[in-house]
């Protein structure tokens, strides 16, 4: 089919690689220092790599090409992601959808996480997602009071510890009193910690030690 594509100039390119950061479809690749596009089925025409490059190498023309190819592109991604290492055990993770009796809190290690500690905290997947069932809110966003819910949960499995991931900003304090009055209000004693990520994406200093 005749559609619209991009040109990647090979003389022009520097080898920066900004389009390829840019290409969010995962049609350009660094090859032998410059970018080539090497899947024409993942490009979808749109050029939000064109304003990245800084020496003009990259335009649209209008060829035969493969149609762009939406399904592969998503596969392509979500493999992508996986590879990357995503750690998140269950679906759904808002605190207040899970069921109360699913199966995974059984024998669980939880975190209960803000939910901007996901943005803000680049190594979240790998340092405190992995191996715990994680469980997100914001209870300024939500307007509610997690510690029924998250009482309930306690209460009706085997939990065997909590990790409460806060930011240092005050209203995450609302989600550390909900686990602390959760947890009281089970009647259990459970090993919980809480740690505190800064506005800068980082851990504070002996947060990590920190109970409830």
């Amino acid at each position: 089919m005749i559609r619209k594509i991009i040109k990647i100039d090979e003389e022009k390119c520097n080898g920066c690689g900004a389009c390829v950061d840019a290409c969010h479809e995962g049609a350009i690749e660094m090859i032998d220092g410059k970018a080539r596009l090497t899947r024409e089925d993942y490009c979808d025409g749109l050029g939000d790599c064109l304003p990245e490059c800084p020496c003009s190498a990259i335009t649209f023309e209008e060829r035969e090409a493969p149609a762009y190819d939406e399904a592969a592109v998503l596969a392509a991604k979500k493999e992508k992601q996986k590879k990357a290492g995503s750690h998140l055990g269950q679906w759904p993770c808002q605190i207040k959808l899970v069921p109360v009796n699913a199966p995974y809190f059984n024998g669980a290690d939880l975190l209960v996480a803000a939910d901007c500690t996901a943005y803000a905290y680049a190594g979240i997947h790998k340092d405190y997602m992995k191996g715990r069932i994680t469980l997100i809110g914001c209870p300024k966003l939500d307007s509610v009071d997690y510690s029924e819910k998250l009482m309930e949960i306690i209460k009706s499995n085997d939990v065997k510890s909590i990790t409460v991931l806060r930011m240092e900003v005050p209203c995450c304090g609302g989600l550390e009193a909900a686990v602390k009055k959760a947890l009281q209000g089970s009647g259990k004693t459970i090993p919980c910690q809480v740690v505190t990520v800064s506005v800068q994406g980082e851990i504070l200093p002996f947060a990590g030690g920190a109970g409830l």
